[in-house]
């Protein structure tokens, strides 16, 4: 799609129809992402209590180097699209390469401090005594397979930016279909245990590596990976990380939190840690449809506030805001309803479907109005009002989940764990009503401007 077509879809086509047509493969991205790690602990969940408990602890440990992954996708992303756009097709092409390389060695570096301090780390994440050997033996095949989360999270970046999200899918799918064929071959036919799921998930991202790498040697992209576009420099890099690294902290916060969650769960027991990662991914399977979806929704928003178009810029927010509410508010329903038979898929023992249950219920209290977070956090994105959209990224996984996780169990012991995300959304959900109230008048004050001109 030339420059032309992509600014009649975006400022003439009807808005159901370009939302539908930009969010749709992001939210299957996304969901490839969830039922990668859901798989994983569906088929580690076999092994026993201690083993859902050894895969919760390293899932921060996986969130941090996907953080890595996404601070220099993001950010190189960000970069080549307003190249790409400029024509400056070469500058563009050096800034990919050059992010590439960058990012093989970070992971490089990543994997020497981690392969260092892994057993540290994990006790810091909430690892008992119990979940420790094979939360070590899970952690420590993933630790070196670092390299394939970066750089898949890298180049999946570049291709949604020139506009190849089917290569990127193809790479996505093609993994996580490996990983879902793997995982009880070195599960249970090589008898691996838990090193068996982590060896199953390194292959299958080794593989989409592979792919993603392919697709740029054959010249199926865009943009090109050569040894002699590789030239950093000063400006690249501030551009790269400009981006990258508020992406990386939210990404990092919302690992630190989920780490300290573990911790505050982990005196009452191994169920107690194991519940809580079982709810965690089956959370998000749910969660990545509206995190997709935001994806399809801010290029929308944002070329339209751009173009001055308000009145479509207004059904773009009211539509998505319809869409998204009537999804988490279906969602909710089937959590809160079925919660037994859902916590039931992944464990058999009784304590870890007692807390499941209630942690799942508590966890979905506010989500409802979760896609009124998501989508007004995107629009500050998409309009380029920086601190409201950092503010919004930042609070929900830290500045309210945080201090919730270190002051409720102290209070309410267990239950202060399993409603700290609660309490976060809450406090979240206000301060986005405050600032969507703002935002709004200002929409109407240029509304009023354009009329008036």
């Amino acid at each position: 799609m030339d420059n032309e077509q992509r600014a009649k879809m975006m400022g003439q086509e009807k808005i159901p129809k370009v939302l539908k047509t930009l969010a749709l493969p992001a939210i299957i991205g996304m969901l490839v992402t969830a039922i990668y790690n859901l798989v994983d602990t569906l088929f580690v969940s076999l092994l026993g209590t201690e083993a859902i408990g050894a895969v919760s602890v390293v899932y921060p440990l996986f969130m941090l180097l996907s953080a890595i992954g996404l601070m220099y996708g993001m950010g190189s992303a960000s970069f080549v699209s307003r190249l790409l756009g400029e024509n400056k097709k070469k500058r563009a092409d050096e800034v990919a390469s050059t992010t590439f390389v960058t990012s093989i060695i970070t992971a490089a570096l990543v994997t020497i401090l981690l392969v260092l301090f892994l057993q540290p780390i994990l006790k810091a994440f909430g690892a008992t005594e119990t979940i420790l050997p094979q939360a070590t033996a899970y952690g420590e095949i993933l630790v070196f397979g670092a390299i394939f989360t970066i750089i898949n999270m890298t180049l999946n970046n570049l291709l949604r930016a020139e506009g190849s999200a089917k290569y990127s899918m193809i790479a996505l799918m093609t993994g996580a279909i490996l990983n879902i064929i793997f995982d009880p071959i070195f599960i249970f036919a090589f008898d691996m245990g838990v090193s068996g799921a982590a060896l199953a998930t390194v292959l299958s991202q080794g593989v989409s590596t592979i792919l993603l790498i392919s697709f740029f040697v054959r010249r199926k992209s865009v943009l090109h990976l050569s040894r002699k576009h590789i030239k950093p420099s000063k400006g690249m890099y501030l551009e790269l990380y400009k981006i990258g690294i508020p992406t990386f902290i939210r990404q990092f916060l919302m690992s630190f939190s989920m780490g300290l969650l573990n911790t505050a769960a982990s005196p009452f027991g191994d169920a107690a840690i194991a519940s809580l990662g079982v709810t965690t991914k089956v959370f998000s399977l749910a969660a990545m449809v509206i995190f997709g979806f935001s994806q399809g929704f801010q290029p929308v928003a944002g070329y339209n506030y751009g173009a001055g178009y308000t009145d479509r810029l207004k059904e773009t927010i009211k539509t998505s805001l319809i869409w998204t509410t009537v999804f988490t508010t279906m969602a909710t329903f089937v959590y809160m309803v079925f919660a037994p038979q859902i916590i039931s898929i992944f464990s058999d023992d009784p304590e870890v479907i007692r807390i499941g249950v209630r942690s799942l219920r508590a966890v979905v209290l506010f989500f409802p109005l979760f896609g009124f977070q998501t989508i007004y956090a995107t629009l500050f994105q998409a309009l380029g009002k920086g601190k409201q959209a950092a503010l919004l990224s930042l609070s929900r996984q830290g500045i309210f989940l945080i201090p919730a996780i270190l002051i409720l169990p102290n209070l309410f012991d267990l239950n202060g764990v399993i409603y700290a995300q609660a309490f976060a959304d809450f406090c979240t959900i206000l301060l986005t009503g405050i600032l969507a109230v703002h935002i709004h008048k200002e929409i109407n004050t240029l509304e009023k401007k354009e009329l008036a001109a």
